[in-house]
């Protein structure tokens, strides 16, 4: 650098006129520059990897916008969400944001591990499509990939499509992805679970769940509004469906969703273990209202509502095990508004209000002693008005159930005496083992109806 001396407070360095101060200024930064005070980047002590990979907690993540309008994906409908979705995922996880207004849905919005899914709070509306339905016109055989149709009519490449007969019910319910056509044959991305025969009135039908997770972890979804359209779509079981499901989905947080007129279960998850279902609503949808089943461990459902389903508002399926219900609303279903069986048990049920079911408030299933749902717990519950359809219990203990706990609860019918049907508080089969009563406050006819030849 070459400066010339102008006169006093002043330096002309290449054609520029400087003040003194300014030249000083230059000077220090030049000297910090050069290394006299150094940054140190070293890790903190607390800083670790990842469980799964070689890096450690990022304070910023993968985000990005899908809508109708003003986000970085313009779409409207589940192609366009589809695309957000997969698109954090190949970057190892991050949220997708779905801003307002409706989307179409002609398949599921497929789910990927570590990416959150989020809403605009009341805004944000996924509406299936309209079904195409129609009988196969060859057998569908277990392991093939591709199906051949009577009516060819509304099955596009891209939908979601099931495949069933009526002995391929259940699990064996093939739902799938069409991936090509020639003429009335499609291909699909599953091979059939079953086989389905023409003889047994073996049919598809584009219907599936309208969010779906199948072997995904860390997944979050929050704030979405789930139109179901059930008056124009056909019925797809809760095993293989519903308006929100599961298929080891480990660990999934759902958060503030709404599902309603679903033609099939609301909210379902099946052999998925440590779900959260958090300030839900599940209403209005043909089948169960919460369905956490099949093998599914830990399960948390707490402060959500489960109203006008038509079935029962909670159905622990097979094997639910070590889970809290905690603080929600069940009621004005088709059933009974919880059910319990096939090896459901230690699981904690409390703070939750049970009103207005058809049957029985809550029902524990007819099962043998090693199938039965043994050693749950019912705590400060209030039970109350249900039978809104026949005469009812509060609570109601078939099969070879043992070792419940009912502590606390208020179980009771607040109606006029005429049109009161929840006529038993706690009714007790003749093959039950213990059950211990404590504290309960009952008002109904008969308090504690106990059909056991011999008190435990």
């Amino acid at each position: 650098m070459k400066a010339t001396a102008l006169f006093s407070g002043h330096f002309f360095i290449r054609g520029s006129l400087l003040y003194l101060p300014t030249l000083v200024c230059i000077v220090l930064a030049m000297l910090r520059a050069s290394g006299a005070e150094k940054q140190d980047f070293s890790p903190v002590p607390t800083e670790r990897q990842l469980p799964r990979a070689m890096h450690s907690l990022m304070s910023e993540r993968p985000r990005i916008s899908v809508g109708l309008k003003s986000t970085d994906i313009l779409g409207t409908d589940n192609r366009a969400l589809q695309a957000a979705v997969d698109y954090i995922a190949r970057l190892g996880g991050g949220t997708v944001e779905i801003g307002p207004g409706e989307f179409l849905m002609r398949d599921s919005l497929h789910l990927r591990s570590n990416v959150a899914v989020v809403g605009t709070p009341g805004r944000t509306v996924l509406r299936k499509a309209r079904a195409a339905v129609s009988a196969l016109g060859l057998d569908g055989d277990f392991g093939e990939e591709q199906i051949t149709l009577v009516a060819a009519d509304g099955f596009q490449i891209g939908d979601g499509v099931a495949i069933w007969d009526s002995g391929a019910g259940g699990f064996h319910t093939t739902v799938a992805r069409i991936t090509g056509r020639s003429g009335n044959t499609f291909s699909i991305d599953t091979s059939l679970n079953a086989d389905c025969l023409i003889t047994q009135k073996a049919q598809a039908a584009t219907v599936f769940p309208v969010v779906s997770g199948y072997h995904v972890e860390g997944v979050r979804v929050e704030n979405l509004i789930i139109e179901g359209n059930k008056s124009e779509n056909v019925a797809l079981n809760g095993c293989r469906g519903g308006g929100i499901f599961l298929y080891r989905g480990f660990g999934t947080v759902i958060s503030n969703c709404v599902v309603r007129g679903y033609h099939g279960d609301g909210i379902s998850f099946q052999q998925s273990n440590d779900v959260l279902v958090e300030g839900c609503v599940s209403e209005n949808n043909a089948g169960l209202g919460l369905h956490p089943g099949s093998g599914s461990q830990r399960p948390v459902v707490r402060n959500c509502v489960a109203r006008a389903n038509g079935e029962d508002g909670l159905f622990l399926c097979w094997r639910v095990r070590h889970g809290l219900f905690e603080k929600n609303v069940i009621e004005n279903n088709g059933r009974f508004g919880i059910s319990i069986g096939h090896k459901d048990t230690d699981n904690l049920l409390r703070e939750n209000l049970v009103r207005a079911n058809q049957s029985d408030g809550v029902f524990f299933r007819n099962e043998s002693l090693g199938m039965a749902g043994h050693r749950n717990r019912l705590e400060n519950n209030v039970i109350e008005n249900n039978g809104t359809k026949e005469p009812a219990s509060g609570i109601r203990i078939r099969g070879e159930t043992k070792d419940l706990v009912f502590k606390g609860n208020v179980i009771r019918d607040t109606r006029p005496l005429e049109a009161r049907k929840q006529t038993v508080g706690i009714r007790i089969d003749e093959s039950a083992g213990e059950v211990m009563l404590d504290g309960n406050q009952i008002d109904a006819k008969t308090a504690v109806e106990d059909k056991r030849a011999r008190k435990p």
